[in-house]
């Protein structure tokens, strides 16, 4: 398979509310795995020797497949880089370039290092080095195809609710498991069952290998292919989503079928402005909102299942 990379450069007075800006577009159209190409990134101390060459310019980059849907979402990424451009006089090129499967494979490893997301949980390429510090957990991860690096706001999000939320020995179902980082974050939390669900058959083939990477038993995980509605039965502690928010939306029966009594569902990839959306939508699909956090425009929530809803 072919694959193409969509670089956009841009120019604006907030290179971070820029990037976060062209960073929910690509997450909008299905790219999760976009990377910010910053030229004043330095990578903190402990982060090995490793010389990273500055790039020139700010610049978000994503990977789409060339397929019979790529036209479509140029198209629909276009629009929107024009709307924020007429609304808030972001100047930007777009920069479209193919290349083969084993190259983009390749490609985009340079924009991916260690980095922290949460208080304890530290994502670490395996092709990178990194100095441990006190108290991080570190989780070793090849996205591979998957592409799934932790970087996207939402996820750090997702590990700071289950930093405060999962209890040892908590059974999980990670739905949209992609690359697998909030299982593995969940197993080095404590979490003792680990099972996870995602319609794409690469994701749930490399989320199986990172788990084994990080030295997880196969018998303390489980994760296959398909739709939440396919799982018959469940008795999960915490069931997570960090997907799209109509997304969210289609799976509210299911998660609250698959719950324990008073389980948490943990959802985000959820933009702010529709955060009142959800809110509804929980409610009353018989949850109670207990924790909601918003950073840098994206919402995650916990919500408890009613016990007699």
């Amino acid at each position: 398979m072919k694959w193409i990379e969509i670089k956009i450069k841009f120019i604006f007075f907030n290179k971070e509310m820029g990037a976060d800006l062209i960073s929910n577009i690509f997450f909008e159209t299905g790219l999760h795995g976009v990377e910010i190409v910053d030229p004043d990134d330095e990578p903190p101390e402990g982060w090995g020797d490793e010389i990273k060459i500055k790039p020139e310019y700010n610049a978000v980059i994503g990977y789409a497949p060339e397929n019979e849907f790529f036209e479509q979402r140029k198209r629909i990424i276009t629009d929107k880089l024009s709307h924020l451009k007429t609304e808030l006089k972001i100047e930007y090129s777009i920069d479209l370039r193919q290349i083969d499967e084993e190259d983009w494979a390749e490609s985009w490893k340079e924009h991916f290092w260690p980095q922290k997301i949460g208080k304890q949980i530290v994502v670490k390429p395996t092709w990178r080095e990194y100095k441990q510090n006190n108290g991080e957990i570190v989780i070793e991860i090849d996205p591979g195809m998957a592409f799934g690096t932790g970087t996207h706001p939402s996820t750090s999000l997702c590990v700071e609710m289950l930093e405060k939320h999962l209890k040892p020995d908590d059974s999980i179902l990670d739905v949209g498991t992609g690359s697998g980082i909030l299982l593995l974050s969940a197993a080095g939390l404590g979490a003792k069952n680990l099972s996870g669900i995602d319609i794409d058959e690469v994701a749930v083939k490399i989320a199986a290998e990172n788990l084994i990477l990080n030295g997880i038993e196969a018998d303390r995980f489980n994760i296959t292919t398909g739709k939440i509605s396919a799982i018959s039965k469940g008795n999960f502690d915490i069931i997570i989503a960090n997907i799209l928010t109509h997304v969210i939306i289609g799976i509210i029966p299911d998660v609250k079928r698959l719950l324990k009594d008073n389980g948490i569902f943990i959802c985000s990839g959820i933009v702010e402005e529709n955060k009142d959306i959800i809110t509804k939508k929980l409610k009353s699909g018989g949850f109670e909102i207990f924790d909601i956090v918003i950073k840098e425009k994206w919402a995650v929530f916990a919500a408890k299942a009613y016990m007699f809803s």
